[in-house]
């Protein structure tokens, strides 16, 4: 748990070439607000803020796996001032993504902002949106980097002042420094921090929704794997969710996931393999999504596991979908 990672009450002014997401970080914004100082924990907004951002349009992922240790939520008391993000705790080495695309616009030592401590990244997501990744061990992404939703950026780890290996991640809207609760805003675009099945609604695009239409298609839908979840496709998992007794509402979420996929290992082959090499792929693996349960994708299989701790037997079963897909 972070010792430190607090805030207090007034938000730190954040240089204007640093709220702009499509200029690079300047030697200004690099230095600004090194040391410690004040940034905003807002409560309210972040409740607001969630509420305002339904859409679960696949654009989010889960930042790391593991456990919400004791004290270590948003808001907790911190000497006086609160604690500005989420703790997920797990190994040294545990690999941290990026929760959306964007660019890499902080990377060093408290990310540069008051009050936090540790090897840190910063990433602009665009529209005023930034996430912080605290206490790692490792960086596996540079300064100015363009990364994807999902990308693995860093390692967990345990540098700073904490109590032990973990995860500090944060959540900003509206600028940077203005902090927001990660679990409800990342829970507003379907993505369970806590480490459950991701939601995904009608209208998304991307990765996730390539995963979904193999796996369709292994159901005898036929779907084309373009990555927009448009009205051929949604009404394809309306029919599968009827015939599997669930709510027909389109939303692959925590009760259709699980109905969805399958558990798979060396051997296999067709559409359900294809999905699984596509979410291996958003997760960094680089694998050719050719359907074929070989060795490589045994080996990228057992390196997710492994990377993620989980039982690294190489056999993409529930528990592995449901990281993935996070």
């Amino acid at each position: 748990m972070c010792r430190s990672c607090a805030t207090a009450a007034e938000p730190t002014e954040i240089p204007a070439d640093l709220e702009r997401p499509d200029h690079g970080l300047s030697r200004r914004g690099l230095l600004a607000g090194l040391g410690l100082g004040v940034l905003a924990v807002n409560l309210s907004v972040g409740t607001s803020t969630a509420a305002a951002a339904t859409a679960k349009n696949g654009a989010w992922a889960d930042p790391a796996l593991g456990r919400f240790p004791a004290g270590g939520h948003y808001g907790a008391p911190r000497g006086g001032a609160s604690h500005a993000g989420q703790d997920v705790s797990n190994s040294v080495g545990t690999a941290v993504y990026a929760a959306a695309g964007g660019t890499v616009v902080r990377r060093s030592w408290g990310g540069g902002l008051p009050g936090r401590t540790g090897n840190a990244l910063v990433i602009s997501h665009g529209n005023n949106q930034y996430t912080y990744y605290g206490h790692l061990n490792a960086y596996r992404v540079g300064l100015n980097a363009k990364v994807s939703a999902g990308q693995r950026i860093a390692d967990m780890g345990a540098t700073g002042n904490v109590t032990g290996p973990h995860l500090h991640f944060e959540t900003h809207s509206g600028r940077l420094g203005t902090t927001v609760n990660p679990v409800s805003f990342l829970a507003a675009r379907g993505v369970d921090l806590s480490g459950g099945w991701s939601r995904t609604d009608p209208g998304a695009s991307g990765a996730t929704v390539v995963v979904i239409q193999h796996l369709m298609s292994r159901r005898g839908h036929g779907l084309a794997a373009d990555g927009q979840y448009g009205s051929v496709s949604v009404e394809a998992v309306k029919r599968f969710q009827r015939s599997k007794g669930l709510v027909a509402d389109g939303q692959v979420g925590p009760a259709t996931w699980p109905a969805l996929v399958y558990t798979l290992r060396q051997g296999a082959s067709g559409s359900h393999v294809r999905a699984l090499q596509a979410a291996l792929n958003k997760r960094s693996a680089r694998l050719a999504v050719d359907g074929g349960f070989g060795s490589v994708t045994t080996g990228a299989v057992r390196d997710y596991q492994s990377v993620n701790r989980l039982v690294a037997d190489g056999e993409a079963g529930p528990v592995t979908w449901r990281a993935l897909t996070g």
